[in-house]
């Protein structure tokens, strides 16, 4: 069974998700930041165990998602697309009609399957090519 855990601090169980996914696998060397004070927090648990996570925040009255993981026995089962169909009904929730996010560039096409849209310039965040890209949400 699937069900989401959302709050405003970061759990022990996101924590270890992030940690696997972007320090262990993906070798980033900065993980955590102030946004994870300020965001709201959101894990996906698939019969209790945590298997992935995002967080949401407001920046200057923008909605953002971020540091969406799948823990890696669990990616390329729709589990992703779940966590963030979930972020953007939270978002609505909160009065968002848009939503922003940085994707890696070798997962920009699975936002695009979700109707997010590509806009600027390639930029590297901790060696890694990412683009920005966006969402109406407003229906």
């Amino acid at each position: 069974m699937i069900n989401f855990k959302v709050t405003d601090t970061l759990s022990k169980d996101e924590k270890m998700i992030r940690e696997t996914v972007f320090i262990e696998e993906q070798k980033f060397k900065i993980e955590f930041d102030d946004t994870d004070d300020i965001a709201t927090h959101i894990v996906m648990y698939l019969d209790d165990k945590p298997v992935g996570c995002c967080r949401l925040y407001n920046q200057e009255n923008e909605y953002h998602i971020g540091r969406i993981a799948v823990l890696k026995p669990y990616r390329g089962k729709g589990y992703g697309e779940k966590i963030l169909l979930e972020a953007e009904k939270v978002a609505k929730e909160k009065g968002a009609y848009c939503i922003k996010l940085s994707a890696q560039v070798r997962a920009s096409g699975f936002y695009e399957k979700l109707g997010y849209k590509k806009y600027g310039e390639i930029y590297f965040d901790e060696y890694c090519e990412h683009i920005a890209m966006k969402k109406d949400i407003s229906f």
